[in-house]
């Protein structure tokens, strides 16, 4: 694959649904609500003044905290509602969403960002890769730098540069993650790069830890699938190999075109090759065997 070569199927970079803003907001007010509700509790039972005091400063940094947290999510969700808008599958669509998330984008909203790598990469993956490492991950919180270096680590793995994914991922830490999408979509792509650098039973013991059958993890299904045989051949495992191809491939057969490229392991390559060449999908000359 070249270094701007478009990916077979052009994966989702994650930014959430405008119905999961309200899910994360709930959230965010539960966390911060019920310690400050323990808090007043034990204060009004001790009623001491200094203590109330103390309680009233607590309650006055987390309504701080909520506010910040809702004014961060009302932006993300305004920018989730252009790219689900957006026509993707025509470039005149995604331009016109381009176009309303400039002045974001332009600015280092991160939701901007992210959703303008997205549109990007169903151009150019390094375009997308360079809009991503804009955002500065010593300034944002540690989730959402998690978010970006899993999404950088993911476009280096589709254009086969293991050891910069990585990198990447050895900086995500899953259990900062609530959200059971968000941390197996995280998952996929750090047990790949795992997978792809000779750790394969790390990666696998990290995936059998998601369902991909779930509904919840409908949209990210694709991407468990894809790691799940990585893991698999790095372990010479044709079984679960396979079977995660098939899952593939009845998703869509396109899918498969992302093993048959250099860099990819010997067996998964073959077995994706020759169920490319079955299914018919793909013209034959984007299955023949790379001199």
């Amino acid at each position: 694959m070249s270094k701007s070569a478009k990916p077979n199927a052009v994966p989702k970079l994650g930014t959430p649904a405008p119905d999961e803003f309200k899910k994360l907001i709930r959230t965010t007010a539960l966390r911060v609500g019920v310690p400050i509700l323990v808090v007043w509790i034990v204060a009004l039972l001790i009623g001491h003044p200094y203590v109330l005091i103390g309680a009233g400063v607590l309650t006055l940094a987390a309504l701080g905290i909520v506010a910040w947290a809702y004014n961060y999510l009302r932006k993300g969700r305004a920018v989730a509602n252009i790219l689900h808008s957006a026509d993707m599958t025509s470039a005149s669509g995604r331009k016109e969403a381009m176009d309303k998330l400039a002045d974001k984008a332009d600015k280092g909203d991160t939701a901007a960002l992210f959703a303008k790598a997205q549109l990007m990469m169903h151009e150019d993956p390094r375009k997308a890769l360079e809009v991503l490492e804009q955002i500065n991950l010593d300034k944002v919180m540690a989730p959402i730098a998690d978010e970006a270096r899993g999404q950088r680590a993911m476009i280096h793995l589709l254009l086969a540069e293991v050891d910069r994914a990585r990198t990447l991922v050895d900086g995500i830490d899953l259990s900062r993650h609530d959200q059971l999408k968000s941390r197996a979509a995280l998952a996929a792509v750090v047990a790949e790069a795992w997978a792809r650098s000779g750790q394969g039973k790390r990666a696998n013991e990290t995936l059998d830890l998601f369902d991909p059958n779930n509904s919840e993890l409908t949209e990210v299904k694709p991407q468990l699938f894809r790691s799940r045989a990585f893991a698999a051949a790095s372990q010479s495992d044709l079984k679960r190999m396979r079977h995660a191809l098939r899952q593939l491939k009845a998703i869509n057969p396109q899918l498969l075109g992302g093993f048959v490229q250099k860099k990819i392991h010997p067996l998964l390559e073959r077995e994706a090759r020759q169920m490319l060449a079955q299914s018919g999908a793909i013209p034959k000359k984007m299955v023949r065997r790379r001199p």
